[in-house]
């Protein structure tokens, strides 16, 4: 399979698959969520760089979130075993609520 010459940050997927931003952060915050090479660090002149996601990585990030939300507690649980900050879970589920509706 050709490797994608394309790099999209979080930002950019959370627009382009209609996912809040801040769960795609705690998702990519543990690189073994994507399969590697499909996750890759930028150096953007900052300390910490910025994360980037290739085409294959956002598929496997939107299998993971679907797969994610057929768990007993769904995203909460998910969060909650990543250690998430209990502020940004309130606001992530909120935001999932209204994708419900």
């Amino acid at each position: 399979m050709a490797r994608s010459r394309f790099i999209y940050t979080p930002s950019q997927v959370a627009g382009m698959i209609g996912e809040n931003l801040e769960l795609i952060e705690e998702v990519t915050a543990n690189s073994d969520n994507i399969s590697e090479g499909e996750l890759v660090y930028v150096s953007d002149g900052t300390e910490d760089g910025t994360k980037g996601l290739t085409q294959n990585g956002i598929e496997e990030l939107q299998s993971l979130l679907a797969d994610i939300r057929t768990w007993d507690g769904g995203i909460r649980e998910f969060l909650i075993d990543t250690q998430c900050d209990p502020e940004i879970i309130d606001r992530i589920i909120a935001d999932e609520m209204k994708r419900a509706l």
